[in-house]
């Protein structure tokens, strides 16, 4: 169990392991256009299955590809963040839930298939960039695990969790504090400077 989640996903966590990979693209013939090295379906299949048991949760984080692949992955749940490639309806039955659009999953982690931007209290694990270019990196934390920038293998969310990966990231709540304490200093130095501007 990862207690960090929030509540309506901790039951991917409640029988195993919680394991997140992006941009699969199975069978997709741009492929070798992103990267001249994509490797075959089967071929990710099988490192995905060496990784993910039976009672582990698998989450795509989008642009599956051909959704005949997915019956293969052995996990007991399998979540779908829809990715721009992923045509709505087409992976139903596929996959136990699918969510369009970015989801917070715990107070500092937020999953997407693209990055987002601006977020410093918060791990934005995604997809989709397939160069590996971290440029966008500057004012958040970021985890890009689009399938050709990982080799292919998905990470454990647990792991990476107890691991440390979250523990430079601010809460929020200290952000807003520091802020607010930030400005009443500034209010009181500038009501300082012009009480004593006043007096001379």
């Amino acid at each position: 169990m990862i207690p960090t989640l929030y509540e309506p996903f901790r039951h991917w966590s409640a029988m195993g392991s919680v394991y997140i990979l992006s941009d699969l693209h199975f069978d997709d013939h741009d492929c070798k256009l992103m990267d001249s090295n994509w490797i075959t379906p089967k071929e990710q299949i099988e490192i995905i299955n060496s990784k993910v048991n039976k009672s582990d949760t698998f989450v795509c984080l989008g642009d599956v590809g051909k959704a005949d692949y997915v019956a293969e992955i052995k996990a007991r749940k399998k979540i779908l963040l829809l990715g721009n490639h992923d045509a709505k309806g087409a992976y139903n039955g596929y996959f136990d839930e699918i969510y369009k659009g970015p989801l917070f999953v715990a107070e500092k982690i937020l999953l997407s298939h693209e990055p987002v931007y601006g977020l410093p209290w918060c791990l934005n694990i995604h997809g989709h960039d397939h160069s590996g270019m971290e440029d966008y990196r500057k004012d958040c934390k970021y985890l890009n695990l689009a399938a050709n920038v990982c080799g292919y293998t998905p990470v454990s969310l647990g792991k990476i969790i107890k691991d440390g990966i979250l523990s430079d990231v601010p809460s929020i709540h200290r952000i807003t504090i520091d802020r607010a304490v930030e400005k009443k200093v500034q209010r009181e130095m500038i009501k300082q400077n012009y009480t004593t501007s006043s007096m001379t």
